[in-house]
């Protein structure tokens, strides 16, 4: 899974962003509970995608429902502190050995930090841009297995792939940003943005695969970054309607050290409509991407092999989320 954000400058297209705080230093928690399901179908090798994959039916399907739990605690108008607790419930049928139907249920990497506005709110502009940085800690599962069926015909304990594990086994670090500008006519454009990096490069972990490289899995970045304009919906005070684009995935290399093991880097593109709903101390969202671009770049190892992988893309992405506002 790439990049996890429960609701993304979201706050700022209401106006309920930090913008409301008075400057008395009154200090506020956030509370948010985000969803995101997604079904991993179509395969793709590089932008092209395998077809003969339906039509022979050896398509393999992940199923994702990721709920996430953040914390965001306001200090003052410019900074908070911020905290985030994945939960993913996954499902995965595998068609090649070791054979079966692998399922996750566990809590995935909690990540902690700090977020700051770099001009105090509310600004004469109607813009302002936010920069955090976060510890990502290695509290999810990296090694969950199910009993499955070996490539001798035998019963064995395997691990699950790597797109099912709800951790990445690594100590990693995240810098992110939003930031939005008000322009004329009820309309916000926005940007926010969030790049995982992750110097470890690889865990202990078998994959049970035989290409030489990929026997242990590889400890990846990922990245998630999205744009577009919001609009105040005409007659319904604090409904926003938003569009834009979206990129996430990982990256070939990462950004530290090496990029050893078994890994799927690549990305996808999505158009990203949404609405946001603002009502006293709460805060609505549900945002719907669905897959304009899809690509399975080629691995370190991949590119050592001589060979190209492929990986299964979802259609779309539904993501909603929840927030209640607490005044200290």
């Amino acid at each position: 899974m790439a990049a996890r954000q429960t609701a993304p400058v979201i706050g700022a297209l209401c106006g309920t962003s930090a913008e409301h705080v008075a400057d008395s230093g009154t200090r506020e928690l956030e509370v948010s509970f985000g969803y995101r399901y997604q079904t991993s179908h179509r395969h793709f090798v590089g932008t092209v995608e395998q077809k003969q994959r339906d039509e022979l039916n050896t398509e393999i399907v992940n199923t994702y429902h990721l709920f996430d739990i953040g914390l965001a605690y306001r200090l003052n108008s410019r900074w908070t502190l911020t905290g985030s607790v994945p939960i993913l419930v996954a499902d995965r049928n595998q068609l090649y050995p070791p054979r079966g139907f692998y399922e996750v249920n566990s809590i995935g990497d909690i990540s902690a930090g700090v977020r700051a506005w770099l001009w105090r709110p509310p600004t004469e502009s109607g813009g302002n841009i936010a920069l955090g940085i976060s510890l990502k800690m290695p509290t999810g599962k990296n090694d969950a297995a199910s009993m499955a069926i070996g490539r001798d015909g035998n019963p064995v304990l395997a691990t699950a792939d790597q797109s099912l594990q709800a951790g990445d086994g690594g100590w990693g670090f995240a810098l992110d940003t939003q930031m939005y500008k008000r322009i004329p006519w009820g309309n916000t454009v926005y940007f926010s943005g969030t790049y995982l990096f992750n110097p470890r490069n690889t865990t202990d972990v078998q994959t049970f695969r035989i290409r030489p490289g990929e026997e242990i899995m590889s400890v990846t970045d990922q990245y998630l970054f999205r744009g577009g304009i919001s609009h105040a919906v005409p007659k319904i005070r604090g409904l926003a309607a938003s569009i834009g684009g979206r990129i996430e995935g990982v990256p070939v290399r990462d950004a530290f050290g090496s990029s050893d093991g078994f890994r799927r880097p690549g990305y996808a593109i999505s158009v990203d409509p949404g609405l946001v709903y603002a009502r006293g101390r709460y805060l609505f969202a549900v945002n719907v991407p669905f897959a304009v671009e899809r690509n399975r770049r080629r691995s370190v190892t991949d590119l050592r092999n001589g060979s190209h992988g492929d990986a299964a893309f979802a259609d779309y992405v539904l993501t909603l989320s929840v927030t209640r506002r607490f005044n200290f």
